[in-house]
């Protein structure tokens, strides 16, 4: 892979509640929450851990964010060891940017962006150690990583060429049109297709991984939340319903049963 980022490696949900967000996917997903000691004048942050990882971070939603018509959604970043850098490279690939490089005490720094064709996520130049990668299928982590695009085929191009993400095989899904697959350092992460007409922007959607597919719909749906499309089994046997939590956000979760 270029020197210039690594793949995504952290997962931050901006709502309009973080409270009840809290709850509902300590719930739902089996994280403890801890706060986060912030600086002076930052806004609260919550680390949602796996274990005694942390996995995500929920926050409130910026209000210039909210003012932009922004609504409560899942955000990732991808490490980089030079923000100013790969956000520069970025910009000259056609992407864009949505908050140039700024630094947070005591954690980093970091950039907000988007791709060519919209989708947002975001560096960080952590300024701690980096951590060593959990094996594929840990309950808490994000197994899967989904993109819903405009035209996946230059998305492919793009993140390759940025990232060193690699094209592994692509799947047919009739109607739907192809899903490509793709990995990183070998392993497959995730897929890219495009998206269909209830999306009304290309994003990035995130799969928790979870014990059982069906204890997990249920929690969602007794949490308040609404369970969009399954419980649905996939190539390779695994099992997943894609979600809204009760503030709106978009999510999904993956199983190795029902």
């Amino acid at each position: 892979m270029p020197k210039t980022a690594k793949p995504f490696f952290w997962y931050e949900l901006m709502t309009s509640d973080m409270g009840a967000a809290e709850t509902f996917y300590t719930d739902v997903v089996g994280w403890k929450a801890q706060a986060f000691d912030t600086a002076p004048g930052m806004p609260p942050y919550t680390v949602m851990n796996a274990g005694e990882r942390g996995v995500s971070g929920i926050m409130t939603l910026p209000e210039d964010a909210r003012k932009m018509g922004m609504p409560p959604a899942w955000v990732g970043y991808i490490n980089t060891p030079d923000v100013d850098a790969s956000t520069e490279v970025l910009k000259k690939a056609g992407g864009k940017i949505y908050r140039a490089p700024s630094d947070i005490p005591g954690v980093g720094r970091f950039a907000v962006v988007a791709d060519p064709q919209g989708a947002m996520f975001m560096f960080l130049q952590p300024s701690g150690a980096d951590q060593p990668a959990v094996p594929p299928g840990t309950p808490g982590h994000v197994g899967w990583h989904e993109l819903y695009t405009t035209d996946w085929q230059a998305a492919m191009d793009f993140y390759a060429s940025q990232f060193g993400w690699e094209r592994d095989h692509p799947f047919d899904m009739g109607e739907m049109g192809t899903y490509q697959i793709f990995s990183i350092n070998g392993q497959q992460a995730g897929g890219m297709m495009n998206k269909p007409p209830q999306i009304p922007t290309p994003v990035w959607q995130f799969y928790f991984t979870v014990p059982a597919i069906d204890a997990a719909a249920k929690r969602v749906t007794d949490g308040g939340g609404k369970v969009l499309m399954g419980p649905t089994e996939v190539p390779g046997g695994s099992w997943i319903v894609q979600c809204q939590d009760p503030q709106g956000a978009h999510f999904a979760m993956s199983a190795p049963k029902r």
